[in-house]
């Protein structure tokens, strides 16, 4: 094999010691820059490739030699480690100086960033590992196991594992999501002994299946890893140790460094060497060119050179079919915590080291874990890691107090000026309370609790129906999570501004998806995330610059609008996405001037708009929609409303806590559904829940603040009204699946279902009436009664109470709708049984057989026009409410229940049209009696009743 030489360029000045220096070399992700550091030196030098005799750029932050060099993933960071115990960061490629992030007792000797840029890890003479989080500079963790100096740091590219090496050749196999120690194994690489020239080193493949760490044989040895046992070695021409190993970037081949001055080019597959380079200095650091086929080099002497085409032109190049990773930082670090064990965390001396020994035998097979968090621990989205906070939490406070008052003036003018306006809330979250664990989100699909622990928290994500929502793993947050909204494709979390730049963060976490990496996340500086929500493939936030970002289930920007004031809350469903906010300073009696607006995100419009009513005096405390879509709210004096469409677009109170509850309770709202209101009851002074014990779910029946009747029948009352309500919302959303072109027969068969149910609730609405004397009031509740056998049974009704004059308009009523409908008989006969007309449940909804034409199968027109024909097919076969009407009359009468169905006193005014109808309907009476049965709410109340 013919060995070529090749020139080396100077960078640093070289050291007295006869040794020389450590030295390092990498390249940034795009091959635009070449970074450089010594340990002889205080410098770093960042070199133009393309322009080698240009002089490098300088950067002089240290006091003594630089040791180590690390780079983020996305070549935006920099960090360096030094022989003055600093770790140290920068912008890239401008060098600017943004902060020392931390110190430790004795020199650095290695750093490493993971696969997102969002955790650091650096080591050194002391034997311990700082984990510190890039975002705000604290301490993720502290790992300690290592009896020597630590010299060498992978993190895997899969996010589960940190392997580390020492200088007398141990090496740990750490778990990231724990802490705790997985292999140790001892004494598998070369001593270096007092030589600070020669670093042991280890590297992961970039599939992350395999850990190189050089041998006691002059060879590269590499361990499987999951189990860490031995798998091969790479054995060749070097005559003494390696020093350095460095993976091509798809993994094919390796460059090995040793100290007998050769550089050796492996095809790993087929274990052997393909090519050599001789040195005149002992190579101490190489660094594979991310685009094209070269090897970046530097000498313990300070100089450095390049070698081109590593790889024989007739061989695979060493960038092609690159093992898929994302590609970006996120600036993330939150880990999968599935054990319950305490993690691994503190300063060097608070932890012990009999904690950490020999792991399970290399024999036994470690299952890898397979969930989705995991998989996607690390999701980069591609944003720029431009600044990076100082670890001064004072300092940050007051710059971030500075930028506040900058913004928007001193606090005192603020609060002057806005003293009783509401605060922006997440609905469905509570408190923070000093080490308790809290709700970060409750609502009728799970839960997501959070407890914060010697500077991070602790996030658990539980659903209420374990057979509707997948199993996510909980996870440690680093970040501060304040807020956090939860559906049944994943969760979103955001953070206020942390950090000396002001920076807010959000991270949406998808339960499944196909790709691997589909987590992502955004920052923003001197903006601060106040609300999130969530639908159907879309994430919202809305800032403190009065901002609403909408983002993809992806990660996309999708949309930027501006909002006329400040935030106050927000909450999506599926496609809509509603938001409230500030009209304007409160007015003289305390009362908060708040505006609604509904965005449907897939259509790009605003269907609703209009302000939002409160009772006097109180502020909004809940704010989001029904399982079956309705926009909702509750204030803090306990009143539930809805919006509708009616007259507008109003707003219906449903519910009022001061006729319900006692004078000790609070209602803390979760959601609500077409019939019953989800609260947790909380003993005063409590106003929210505690996490544990875990709270008791309790179900009010929505009911309308009405007026004291005279009839005594507000229950009655109130049925009818919300049966009303019902109707009209399902009868909306009848009339948007059948413009989409869906299929509407469920909502048909929820419609009539309610429909037969308002009936009978009008029937004893009329009995009532007839007991007090309130006649007309009948009349009008007659008009109202949309089925065939409603009208016979009301007039059944009162023929038994022995009133023919009412009797007689009923009847009257009857004729005149009859008549209407056998003209309108031939025009409905041509209607497709798909389409529905305008109109609802008023004095015309009510159905017949037709008795005017003669066909085989009769056809049934329709005076609850919105509803189509088939639904009243249906109706025609349902005879309970002439039953309810026989029963009425004789609790009327007090006689005997049981009344002959063919028995009618008043028949010479009943038309012959009523007597063939009532024929057609003898078949199915005994079907008929089936739906009089009200069927049983199922005991897990977040399961939705026959509504979907």
């Amino acid at each position: 094999m013919k060995v070529r030489s090749l020139k080396l360029r100077e960078a640093h000045k070289s050291s007295s010691s006869s040794n020389g220096s450590f030295c390092s070399i990498l390249w940034d992700h795009q091959a635009h820059h070449l970074v450089t550091a010594s340990s002889s030196e205080t410098t770093i030098s960042i070199h133009d490739p393309l322009l080698p005799s240009n002089p490098p750029k300088i950067l002089r932050h240290h006091r003594d030699g630089v040791t180590a060099l690390a780079l983020s993933p996305n070549s935006t960071c920099l960090a360096s480690g030094s022989i003055d115990h600093s770790v140290k960061l920068y912008k890239f490629p401008s060098g600017e100086f943004q902060t020392n992030i931390t110190r430790f007792t004795l020199p650095i000797r290695v750093l490493a960033f993971n696969k997102s840029g969002s955790i650091l890890a650096a080591a050194g003479d002391d034997e311990g590992i700082k984990l510190i989080n890039t975002i705000d500079g604290s301490i993720a963790r502290v790992l300690k196991g290592h009896k020597g100096p630590v010299t060498g740091l992978a993190f895997d590219p899969n996010s589960e594992y940190l392997a580390s090496i020492d200088s007398i050749g141990t090496v740990v196999y750490w778990e990231l999501q724990s802490g705790r120690v997985l292999h140790t194994l001892k004494g598998i690489a070369p001593d270096t002994g007092s030589d600070l020239s020669v670093m042991n080193v280890l590297s992961w493949s970039p599939d992350g299946e395999t850990l190189a760490v050089p041998g006691l044989k002059n060879d590269v040895v590499m361990y499987d890893r999951d189990t860490a046992e031995k798998l091969f070695s790479l054995r060749g021409d070097h005559v003494q140790p390696i020093c350095f190993i460095s993976w091509s970037p798809n993994g094919k081949y390796m460059a090995t460094s040793s100290l007998d001055q050769q550089i050796l080019i492996w095809d790993v597959d087929k274990k052997q060497d393909i090519d050599r380079q001789k040195f005149d200095d002992r190579i101490c650091c190489m660094a594979w060119k991310p685009i094209g086929n070269a090897l970046a080099v530097i000498a313990v002497t300070g100089k450095y050179g390049m070698w081109e085409s590593v790889v024989p032109s007739s061989m695979k190049s060493p960038t092609e079919d690159i093992p898929s990773r994302s590609k970006n930082n996120n600036g993330l670090l939150l880990f999968d915590e599935e054990e319950q064990e305490p993690s691994i965390s503190g300063s060097l001396s608070d932890l012990g080291e009999d904690s950490h020994g020999e792991s399970e035998l290399p024999s036994r097979k470690r299952i890898r874990k397979q969930s989705v968090f995991e998989e996607d621990l690390d999701e980069d989205v591609n944003d720029e890691l431009d600044v990076f906070p100082r670890t001064s939490r004072k300092k940050a406070y007051s710059t971030h107090k500075e930028h506040f008052e900058k913004r928007n003036g001193p606090r005192s003018i603020r609060k002057s000026a806005r003293t009783n306006m509401q605060e922006a809330f997440q609905p469905g979250a509570t408190p923070v309370q000093p080490g308790k664990r809290r709700f970060l989100c409750y609502n009728m699909l799970g839960t997501i609790t959070t407890m914060e622990h010697d500077g991070y928290s602790h996030i658990e994500i539980d659903f209420h129906d374990t057979g509707r929502g997948p199993r996510v793993p909980s996870m440690t947050d680093y970040f501060g999570f304040t807020m956090a909204a939860l559906n049944e494709n994943g969760s979103v979390f955001a953070n206020p501004c942390k950090g000396e730049k002001n920076m807010s963060s959000l991270m949406y976490r998808p339960f499944s998806s196909w790709a691997n990496n589909s987590e992502w996340s955004m920052r923003f500086e001197g903006e601060e995330v106040k609300v999130v929500a969530l639908g159907t493939s879309w994430v919202a936030a809305i800032t403190s610059l009065n901002v609403l970002r909408i983002f993809t289930e992806g990660g996309l920007q999708r949309h930027v609008l501006s909002l006329d004031g400040p935030v106050v809350t927000a909450s999506g469903f599926q496609d809509q996405l509603a938001v409230v906010t500030h009209v304007s300073d409160c007015l003289p009696s305390n009362d908060q001037m708040l505006e609604f607006k509904v965005f449907n995100i897939a259509k790009g419009t605003q269907p609703l708009k209009g302000r939002l009513p409160l009772t006097p005096g109180s502020q909004l405390t809940w704010f989001g929609f029904s399982e079956e879509g309705q926009l909702s709210s509750y204030d803090s004096k306990g009143v539930l409303r809805t919006c509708t469409d009616l007259y507008g677009g109003s707003w219906l109170p449903l519910f009022s806590a001061s006729k319900e509850k006692m004078s000790d309770e609070n209602y803390w709202i979760v959601g609500l559904n077409a019939i019953k209101l989800f609260c947790i009851v909380c003993k005063n002074p409590d106003s929210f829940p505690q996490v544990m014990p875990k709270p008791v779910l309790t179900l009010l029946d929505l009911k309308f603040p009405l007026a004291s009747s005279d009839l005594g029948a507000e229950a009655l009352e109130n049925e009818f009204m919300l049966n009303n309500f019902h109707i009209s919302q399902i009868q909306k959303r009848m009339e948007e699946m059948a413009d989409a072109g869906l299929d509407t027969s469920l909502l048909d068969d929820e419609s009539f279902n309610i429909e037969a149910a308002q009936d009978r609730c009008i029937l004893r609405l009329i009995a009532s009436c007839c007991n007090g004397d309130k006649l007309v009031r009948a009349t009008e509740l007659v008009k109202l009664l949309s089925l065939e056998k409603s009208m016979q049974g009301a007039i059944k009704l009162v023929t038994k109470l022995k009133l023919p004059n009412l009797a007689e308009r009923f009847n009257s009523i009857l004729e005149e709708r009859l008549l209407n409908e056998t003209k309108e008989t031939p025009n409905a006969s041509h209607l497709n049984s798909n389409n529905s007309a305008s109109g609802g449940v008023d004095a015309a909804a009510f159905s017949k057989a037709s008795t005017s034409t003669e066909i085989s199968e009769p056809v049934i027109p329709s005076s609850s026009v919105k509803l189509s024909v088939p639904m009243f097919k249906k109706k025609d076969k349902s005879p309970e409410v002439v039953k309810l009407g026989n029963e009425l009359t004789h609790k009327n009468q007090n006689a005997n229940r049981e009344v002959k169905n063919t028995e009618a006193t008043n028949a010479g005014t009943v038309k012959n049209t009523l007597l063939k109808s009532s024929n057609n309907q003898e078949k199915v009476d005994k079907a008929g009696e089936v739906n009089q049965e009200h069927p049983q709410r199922p005991s897990n109340p977040f399961f939705k009743s026959s509504i979907k």
